[in-house]
């Protein structure tokens, strides 16, 4: 199966995992030996403020929410757009960060849009291509918008309404239907 890095995961009704009940996913690293997403859509009740106070003692004005990455347990993590802070390019202009060194700055200057996130969503060699093969995930070519959308019931309504409008558009088969309704 081709990568899906790049792309938004919409959880189907076919995936069984509560986890991913109503998720945006986005997909930073997917090859042979496994794949590694952020949940956009999990805010937790944390501000970054809160969380970086607890981590390093400082003081920042940061009101943004810290997102729930997903059910798998690991490090501070941030997507941005600050190329000179980033670890991966996730699509053109978006960046991942775990490094502490490539998350401070975002935090404490505070100039550019960013996402933080505790925890990830995670999956083995095939165990994601598994799923997708039953229907468990939609998909659709990610996009900056979205990403940094702070209305996580906004973002979810509005990918997974794409998707679904691409489904019935290909469903329709528009190329072939005829100019004048007549003519069907």
């Amino acid at each position: 199966m081709e990568s899906l890095a790049g792309q938004f995961l919409i959880a189907s009704p076919y995936l069984p995992d509560p986890n991913f009940l109503r998720t945006v996913v986005l997909m930073v690293q997917h090859d042979t030996e496994g794949a590694l997403g952020l949940v956009l859509t999990r805010p937790i009740n944390l501000t970054v403020q809160e969380l970086w106070k607890n981590v390093s003692g400082e003081e920042v004005s940061a009101a943004e929410a810290v997102l729930q990455g997903g059910p798998v347990e690991g490090p501070l993590m941030a997507i941005h757009q600050v190329k000179e802070l980033g670890e991966i390019e996730v699509i053109p202009g978006v960046y991942f960060a775990s490094q502490r060194e490539n998350i401070e700055p975002l935090i404490r200057e505070g100039k550019h849009p960013y996402r933080m996130f505790l925890g990830y969503s995670g999956w083995a060699a095939q165990q994601l291509d598994d799923e997708m093969e039953v229907g468990g995930w939609l998909t659709l070519p990610a996009r900056k918008e979205p990403i940094f959308e702070s209305n996580t019931d906004l973002l979810w309504k509005s990918v997974a309404g794409e998707v679904g409008a691409n489904i019935i558009r290909e469903s329709l088969n528009l190329k072939s239907m005829p100019q004048d309704p007549n003519m069907n």
